[in-house]
């Protein structure tokens, strides 16, 4: 039998949560089928085969993180080991050989089965009651063995007492104020039955004062912050208090950038390429930082050195079910209009199905992030770590403007208008620099043809 361990898919991850299984214990699998999706810190991975045979046991039930390195399925062939039922909730601990066996367990006793991620009962631990046995049990040890008496009265535990529990069903009991040891059950293993039906039959009175209501606050809901929300909330907080943020805006009229979208939407040449005023903002970004090459860096702690990149690697913030993804289109600045496009087409695709590999999120040296969007005009935006800036577009909306008229005079008419926002790093970029890249990147977007000039 071979065991397949979760492998670092990204760039130093140390862990993942599996969220689907797409075979079954009993399943015959080829070499490179995918067997199961994992999400990581930076997004859902699907993982492929090692091996070739029959799936003997899953040994991580979906929804549960699990550290990499560890045994995630058991892969044999047709007349391999024979696994428990229960296996897709259970890992047997590895036996020791004949001659390993230690001195205070008894020939032939069997070593307990652990439940993924909570390690081995220790000798210690207090048998819970079975259902409809109404009687308390507490360890008795003699010559090293542990063995179980019935009690009168419950007795105290060490601090390390854990019942075995699935995730769900620990945060069940945590939520109602119960204690798992107390809960009886059919097996091993307390299920999400074994608490509710507990929960359902306690009743406080008064020859019980040690009962404690249980709290409830009709309305709130518990989000697990976990996968790629967790790795953003740690990323954000880490960024915003280690690079010293600096914001400027700009309100302009992209009115030409409009027309100059509605004109490529009708060129052959860009058909099935969705064009959009983004489209042109990450043009305008890339031939803005040659100009100042200082928001496409890096602040280089460990050897107090600032690190001018040698291409754009233009990140593009994306909303997904899972969280903020940022993946990124290497060597941007030497793609093409329709290049660039279609590279964009591709990534916004990718990210909205979860399908953007850790690889894509990796090295990525400025970030555009379009909270127009959502109809809001603009924003203070973070940092991603490891870069010197970002640019925030609001909604381009259509707004009474002042504009000049051929005889030297003004006129208001309606124009199509937003704000440009960017951050950066004010250790690497100072203020000349932050307003001659928005300048930049403004004066492109009111005239595109200025984009000659660059």
């Amino acid at each position: 039998m071979s065991e397949f361990r979760l492998p670092d898919v990204g760039e130093g991850l140390t862990e993942a949560e599996v969220l689907t299984w797409h075979v079954a214990v009993g399943d015959v699998v080829e070499v490179n089928q995918t067997i199961v999706d994992i999400e990581t810190a930076k997004s859902v991975v699907e993982l492929p085969s090692p091996f070739a045979g029959e799936v003997t046991a899953l040994l991580v039930p979906e929804g549960t993180t699990v550290p990499v390195g560890t045994p995630i399925i058991a892969i044999g062939g047709p007349t391999g080991p024979v696994v428990p039922d229960d296996a897709s909730s259970l890992v047997e601990a590895d036996a020791p050989a004949d001659d390993e066996v230690p001195a205070d367990q008894p020939a032939g006793e069997k070593r307990e089965p652990v439940l993924v991620g909570y390690g081995v009962r220790t000798a210690s631990t207090r048998r819970r009651r079975r259902k409809g046995d109404g009687t308390p049990s507490v360890p008795e040890s003699s010559g090293g063995v542990t063995t179980l008496k019935p009690a009168a009265q419950p007795a105290g535990r060490a601090d390390d007492v854990r019942a075995l529990a699935k995730p769900p069903v620990r945060k069940l009991a945590k939520d109602h104020g119960v204690d798992l040891l107390d809960v009886p059950c059919d097996g091993p293993v307390v299920t999400r039955a074994d608490v509710e039906a507990f929960i359902a039959g306690r009743r406080p009175t008064a020859a019980s004062p040690a009962a404690t209501p249980v709290r409830s606050v009709e309305g709130d809901t518990r989000i697990p912050v976990k996968g790629v929300r967790k790795a953003t909330a740690q990323a954000m907080v880490s960024s915003a208090f280690t690079a010293p943020h600096v914001t400027e805006w700009v309100t302009l009229d992209v009115s030409a950038t409009m027309e100059l979208v509605e004109r490529l939407r009708a060129d052959r040449r860009f058909a099935g390429v969705k064009v959009s005023p983004t489209l042109v903002v990450a043009k305008a970004v890339c031939l803005a930082l040659s100009r100042t090459p200082e928001l496409n860096a890096s602040w280089d702690e460990a050897a107090q050195e600032i690190v001018l990149k040698g291409s754009v690697n233009l990140g593009v913030a994306a909303a997904t079910e899972r969280g903020l993804v940022v993946p990124n289109i290497p060597g941007a600045d030497r793609m093409s209009l329709l290049e660039l496009g279609e590279a964009l087409a591709d990534l916004t695709a990718t990210a909205r199905a979860g399908r953007t590999q850790p690889a894509q999120m990796s090295g990525g040296t400025f970030t555009i992030t379009n909270v127009g969007v959502f109809g809001v005009d603009a924003g203070t935006p973070i940092l991603n770590p490891g870069e010197t800036g970002i640019l925030c577009v609001g909604q381009i909306d259509r707004r009474p403007w002042v504009v000049g008229t051929p005889g030297g005079g003004e006129q208001i008419e309606a124009r199509w208008v937003t704000t440009l926002a960017v951050s950066f790093d004010h250790r690497v970029v100072d203020g000349q620099q932050g307003s001659r890249f928005l300048a930049d990147v403004a004066s492109i977007l009111r005239d595109p043809a200025l984009a000659l000039t660059f």
